[in-house]
This record gives C-alpha cells, structure tokens and sequence, in this order.
C-alpha cells in the first residue's frame, strides 16, 4: 500500500512540475525560431522606416495634410483625423491608413481643427506590407506612434508594432477583424481582395 501511494505522489508530483515548466517551455521555443508578433527589434525598426516614409508623404509629423476631424471612440480618441494613401518603405509600396488620435481636456471637433498639435495624443497606423507578412491578417503592419514619432508600448512594456496583438481576444488585430468587408478597414472596403 505504502509503495502504491509513493507511485501515486510521484505521479501527480511529475504532472505538477510538467505543468508548471510548460510555460517556460513555449517561452523557450519563442527563443527557437517562433516570431514575437510584434514589439521585437524587427518590427520597431521597420516602424521607423514607416514613420520616415510617412513623415516624407506628410501623412504624419508638422507638415502632415489634414482631413475635417470626426467624433471618435475608444481604444482610439475622443477625436480623430484619418488620412490615408500609397507610401513606399524599402522597396514595397503599400497602403497607409493614418489615423490621428485626438484628446485631453477641452478636445472638441472644432478645436482640434484650430490646434491639432495640442491635442494630439497618437498616430495609429495600418501599413499594407509585401505578401506572405501576415497573411491570416490580409499583411497589415500595425503601428501606434507618439506624436513625435516615438512607439507607445502595452502595459508588459511591448512596443506597439508589428502584428500587434496578433491571436489575442482584445487589440488591434482582434478588434479589425470585425470591420465589414473582410478588409479590416472600418471607413471604407476598397482593400477586400
């Protein structure tokens, strides 16, 4: 009886420790060829291209075009201004959707019109990359700038680039993925393919 129950506990001891090391086994295989879906070095220099690309197409920076500023809604801003266009980074031209994210005390349409730079809060951006980038997600790129062209990062300190929150119930990729027209572009379906 005694020899079965030692059998017993170093069983269930075994399946304890299992589980408990399974975590850090799929962080160890992220080490082995898995990709981060966003915020890795990759992603975040690639967001500096962009920015750069859009900053010279006055998408984004002091010399950006604007549009007439809408009433927004959360995750993005209490306001916002959404350009959109072609942008070439490294060689592949793709679509940019630009989205200013306005707020802060006393933002209104017709403030925001009159001084954008004060309420400026983010710059949140769907870049259309090469083929075979995320093809689940019809090869958007996912950005979520500062105003000065800087990342903003989650709470886990992950910069916001890349396939941003790739295979998560909430975030960018999980909220787009309802946008009609099986584009995930909210304001228009021009990019269903």
């Amino acid at each position: 009886m005694e020899m079965k129950l030692k059998n017993i506990l170093g069983r269930l001891l075994s399946i304890a420790l299992l589980s408990a090391l399974l975590p850090l086994s799929a962080q160890a295989q992220m080490g082995k060829g898995m990709k981060m879906p966003f915020g890795d070095k990759a992603s975040v220099s690639y967001s500096q291209k962009l920015w750069s690309a859009l900053a010279d197409a006055h998408m984004v920076g002091p010399n950006a075009i604007m549009s007439k500023p809408y009433k927004g809604q959360h995750p993005h801003g209490a306001v916002l201004d959404t350009i959109e266009g072609p942008v070439t980074v490294g060689g592949h031209s793709g679509i940019a959707i630009v989205k200013r994210n306005y707020g802060g005390p006393d933002v209104s349409i017709a403030n925001v019109a009159n001084n954008p730079a004060k309420y400026l809060k983010a710059v949140t951006v769907m870049y259309e990359r090469e083929d075979g980038y995320d093809a689940d997600n019809k090869n958007w790129y996912w950005a979520k700038y500062k105003a000065n062209g800087g990342l903003h990062k989650n709470p886990k300190g992950m910069s916001l680039a890349g396939r941003v929150a790739k295979g998560m119930p909430k975030g960018c990729i999980a909220c787009h993925t309802a946008a009609p027209g099986g584009d995930m572009v909210f304001n228009n379906d021009r990019y269903a393919h």
